[in-house]
């Protein structure tokens, strides 16, 4: 974990529709933090957590959240856009003990696609998957995850149970077993010209 990202957080009182309105229209960003401990209301302001958005880490990283001063470990559980302007309506932090195995999302990284086997024959890669749960401890928390395409040829595919992984990491939906051991990426023949 190279990077870690910082979010600044104040406690806030209030909560309902109108508070987070309110809190909305002072530029900030209503949130919560929950697990191992009670809840708690928090807002952040809204031009640095666009910030920290753009980053694709901050999906899978290990946060600090400092409230007022004081420093938690989080991950970023939820969050919620306008579904038409470019803002945040809300977040949802995850405390964390770093002892304990979490549950996280992590972005799927897709290589050679065009230079593999497929992509040479001029095959196209149709992602079923752009991240997979996975479960770990903190410290074996991956940024991503890299899907290797070289040795994928047109008409195949690569399921779950053949990624690659981290050490200590387990993806979820395999501990579901052998029957949830869905397809992540498949090499489809191109797309041949009709002629007139």
């Amino acid at each position: 974990m190279s990077n870690v990202f910082e979010f600044v957080a104040e406690h806030r009182e209030g909560s309902g529709k109108s508070e987070a309105r309110r809190i909305r229209r002072d530029g900030r960003v209503p949130a919560v933090i929950y697990g191992h401990g009670e809840p708690q209301m928090l807002s952040l302001s809204h031009n640095e957590v666009l910030k920290h958005l753009a980053h694709e880490e901050v999906y899978s990283h290990i946060l600090d959240l400092t409230i007022d001063g004081k420093t938690e470990k989080v991950i970023l559980k939820g969050l919620q856009r306008h579904p038409a302007k470019p803002r945040v309506l809300h977040l949802d932090f995850l405390r964390i003990n770093l002892a304990d195995r979490i549950k996280v999302h992590v972005p799927l990284h897709f290589i050679n696609e065009h230079t593999g086997i497929g992509g040479k024959k001029g095959g196209v890669a149709t992602h079923a998957m752009t991240d997979i749960e996975v479960l770990c401890l903190p410290a074996s928390l991956p940024d991503f995850i890299t899907v290797d395409l070289v040795n994928l040829d047109v008409g195949h595919s690569i399921h779950l149970s053949e990624i690659k992984l981290p050490a200590d990491v387990q993806i979820v939906e395999l501990t579901h077993g052998s029957d949830h051991d869905l397809p992540v990426v498949s090499m489809q023949a191109p797309k041949v010209p009709v002629e007139a």
